[in-house]
């Protein structure tokens, strides 16, 4: 599971920067901005994740969960934000904030995780 949540957040990483790029040369482009931020961040945050559950600093299900639901959340809120943008409609109807609020949902499975961790430093 480590070796898949570090490639997802590998292809999340280039991908931020692709919009980056996007939206730095593309006209009223804000959209990719936001896109990219999301992805950028939250595939720092999965390989923090990643190196936490190795060091035993979060519970180990608990932390999947929250590193997989940082890929799900971001996939799903840059993804309607490009789409939204290139195609001019969203993927489906509150894509985006649902994305937006697994993110926040993992965030706060990250504390959990951290609490309920066995272990520590």
């Amino acid at each position: 599971m480590a070796r898949l949540l570090v490639a997802l957040a590998g292809l999340m990483g280039a991908a931020g920067v692709v919009l980056a790029a996007a939206s730095a040369h593309g006209a009223d482009a804000t959209r990719l901005a936001s896109a990219s931020a999301m992805l950028l961040f939250h595939a720092t945050a999965i390989l923090a994740c990643v190196a936490l559950l190795a060091g035993g600093l979060l519970h180990g299900g608990i932390g999947l969960i929250a590193a997989f639901g940082f890929v799900i959340g971001a996939a799903l809120f840059a993804g309607d934000l490009t789409v939204l943008q290139y195609a001019g409609h969203s993927l489906f109807p509150f894509a985006a904030p649902t994305g937006g609020t697994t993110m926040i949902l993992s965030w706060l499975a990250v504390t959990l995780a951290a609490v309920a961790a066995k272990r520590g430093p």
